[in-house]
């Protein structure tokens, strides 16, 4: 095992100096681990049951397409253990507020409540756009041996097979993944659906979070990132250069090794309806009014009708659904969150 500094040397992380003792540690032989992290990439050419992934493709606002790649059981198992004992330990940077214990969107937000400007910027494929090199240089940075990082890196990382490439299970009929797009994610990369994915790509976003931190308080401005989302805020100074801060941070963020969707910024004025993963921030945390009387017409309707026939999703519990909405809402404004509440308990289920 290499040496660990700064801040990692506090992490307590499992010992694992060969691929054997990892293969020991996940409690499999060496060559189901050989077969699980696919190192000679056999199974980019397979189909069906030998591929280690399911597939699934969802439908994004502006007519294309996000590709869900979700590990089967075994390997989702071996990732688990992965996330919990070796990448949960390790903190990110403190302006990632996505996919921590103890954080959420409303963390994310809070820094921002109340300012003269908001600038909202996106991360165009955040994980598919991390590789393998990324992900074995994580590994080695917390102390393992090239031997024992490149298994790890194959236990985490995945390459869709050409079929999955060139096809789109569930999109419209003709539409077809662009090349670059369709080139990332033929080679190894991080995939969106792995437990391990979250995780990993924090760590990998470590030197973007600490670049952007500093390049937010040159200007005054406060800075956070929840996954592939960007935010900055601040009083008057920011708002006159908000747009330098937004080229600044592309520049940054191409640096890094990633690109910003530059249809989803946003700079979002104290006279706009400032919103951050759907949170008002305008003077306080809160749902945004079309939200919240679509969810009052939901629960209305459910008194005076079936709730089975306000379920037009399709949630497998319903009420649960509703419930998890509501308490969404009791943390962004807990008067308006409790006026619900009493229509939620008042429905006869």
């Amino acid at each position: 095992m290499g040496v660990r500094i700064g801040v990692l040397a506090g992490c307590v992380l499992p010992e694992l100096p060969t691929p054997g003792d990892l293969a020991a540690w996940l409690g499999i032989a060496i060559p189901e681990l050989e077969w699980y992290a696919d190192l000679r990439g056999m199974i980019r050419w397979s189909d069906g049951a030998l591929c280690h992934y399911r597939y699934k493709w969802i439908p994004k606002r502006h007519g294309d397409y996000r590709l869900i790649e979700s590990p089967k059981a075994a390997l989702c198992a071996i990732q688990r253990k992965i996330l919990r004992e070796i990448l949960d330990p390790v903190p990110p940077h403190q302006a990632a507020h996505g996919f921590r214990r103890g954080h959420s969107c409303l963390t994310y937000v809070a820094p921002h409540v109340g300012k003269r400007v908001v600038l909202r910027m996106d991360l165009r494929n955040f994980f598919g756009s991390i590789p393998a090199g990324r992900i074995n240089a994580v590994f080695k940075t917390l102390g393992y041996p090239e031997a024992t990082a490149r298994v790890l890196t194959g236990l985490c990382t995945n390459r869709i097979p050409v079929h999955a490439a060139l096809k789109s299970p569930g999109a419209d009929q003709g539409y077809i993944l662009p090349w670059p797009e369709r080139k990332k994610l033929s080679e190894r990369h991080l995939p969106q659906g792995a437990p391990t994915s979250p995780a990993l790509a924090n760590l990998c976003a470590l030197h973007l979070d600490f670049r952007l931190a500093a390049l937010a308080a040159s200007m005054d401005a406060d800075y956070t990132r929840y996954a592939d989302d960007l935010a900055f805020s601040g009083d008057e100074p920011v708002r006159r250069r908000a747009e330098r801060l937004s080229v600044l941070v592309a520049a940054v963020a191409l640096d890094e090794g990633f690109e910003v969707n530059f249809r989803k910024t946003r700079i979002m004025h104290k006279s706009d309806c400032q919103i951050l993963t759907g949170v008002v921030v305008n003077d306080k945390t809160n749902l945004h009014r079309k939200e919240y009387d679509r969810l009052k017409a939901t629960l209305h309707n459910c008194l005076r009708l079936d709730p089975a026939s306000q379920n037009r999703d399709g949630y497998d519990d319903f009420r649960a659904h509703l419930q998890g909405r509501v308490n969404h809402l009791k943390r962004l404004n807990p008067s308006r969150g409790a006026k619900l509440q009493v229509l939620l308990e008042r429905i006869d289920w």
